[in-house]
């Protein structure tokens, strides 16, 4: 049986002018699944989101929407909400004024009991009363994110929703998303930042120069043809690096860091011979006490690729 998708679109072009910001897109979006979008400035994201929202309409290919072909009108498909280049707010008004506002014209729910829940989701309950005009970016990234909960949506589509964020409201709003996938909700995530694209992704699409260059589960970027440089702390440096140079497929780095850190050694290896050097460790006896790549592969895979794109224009 085949997935069940949120989101199919093939073969969407849409240029602006002589500018072609979207030149083919494939996508698919399974329902209950946080898909994550990426790319460089000026790749197409902004363009492929506002199709989504319905605030543009592409100039051919079909784009599909909680199952319903998309016709050539400007409207938010039924079930989606969410915002692009950042949520539009009343700033005379406060937090919870403006989730008033915005239910009324959407025609949705605005019982206060309504809107105290959401607030309290993404953490204003204590600036519920306080007008938008003085809130941080980050504080009106989750209002913008409370907006769209609102009116309970079935896919959600947000633009850099982590701009602006502290520790704890990246971890409140981290929290929402991963609750709404696990409730069947569908989210379309933006992001320039890698670690919350992996933390929050099953699958991920990257995007350049209008093209999709890859798209599909996190972990087939890892297990692509690609060596990382890893960063390696062990209780017996010695032993490590004589086990890492002999080690098939394993190459010791010569790193500012690690030279400063006699701890750390830094490797670079595909994921089996990675493997290979930690059995080997642990079969020496030498405890490993921390093991991580110093780019991500998703951030990896994403320069590589998108490299390869813009050398190829």
């Amino acid at each position: 049986m085949g997935r069940l998708l949120a989101v199919r679109a093939r073969g969407i072009t849409k240029c602006f002018g002589d500018v072609v910001a979207l030149d083919g897109v494939d996508l698919d979006v399974t329902q209950g699944q946080i898909h994550g979008l990426v790319g460089p400035n000026g790749a197409g994201k902004t363009t492929l989101l506002g199709l989504l929202l319905g605030l543009a309409v592409a100039d051919s290919g079909r784009l599909e929407i909680l199952g319903t072909p998309l016709g050539r009108a400007f409207a938010a498909p039924d079930g989606v909400a969410g915002f692009v280049d950042g949520p539009g707010l009343y700033p005379s008004l406060t937090a919870r004024q403006n989730l008033a506002a915005l239910a009324a014209l959407r025609g949705h729910d605005a019982r206060t009991t309504a809107i105290d829940d959401v607030l309290d989701q993404v953490g204003l309950t204590d600036v519920a009363d306080d007008r938008a005009r003085g809130f941080s970016l980050g504080m009106r990234q989750r209002l913008g994110l409370a907006a769209a909960l609102l009116t309970k949506p079935r896919l959600l589509v947000l633009d850099e929703p982590s701009n602006g964020l502290d520790p704890a409201g990246k971890r409140r709003v981290h929290g929402v998303l991963t609750r709404l996938a696990a409730d069947g909700t569908s989210v379309v995530l933006s992001s320039h930042r890698m670690d919350d694209l992996e933390a929050l992704c099953s699958e991920v699409t990257i995007v350049a120069t209008g093209r999709v260059v890859f798209s599909g589960p996190l972990g087939k970027l890892a297990a692509e043809n690609r060596e990382l440089d890893y960063r390696l702390r062990t209780s017996d440096p010695q032993a490590a690096r004589r086990l890492a140079a002999d080690t098939a497929g394993t190459r010791i780095v010569d790193d500012a860091g690690a030279r400063q850190d006699a701890e750390v050694l830094v490797v670079r290896a595909l994921v089996p011979a990675l493997d290979e050097l930690v059995v080997g460790l642990v079969q020496a006896g030498v405890a490993v006490r921390e093991l991580a790549p110093l780019v991500s592969p998703l951030e990896a895979a994403f320069l590589a690729l998108t490299e390869q794109q813009e050398a190829a224009r």
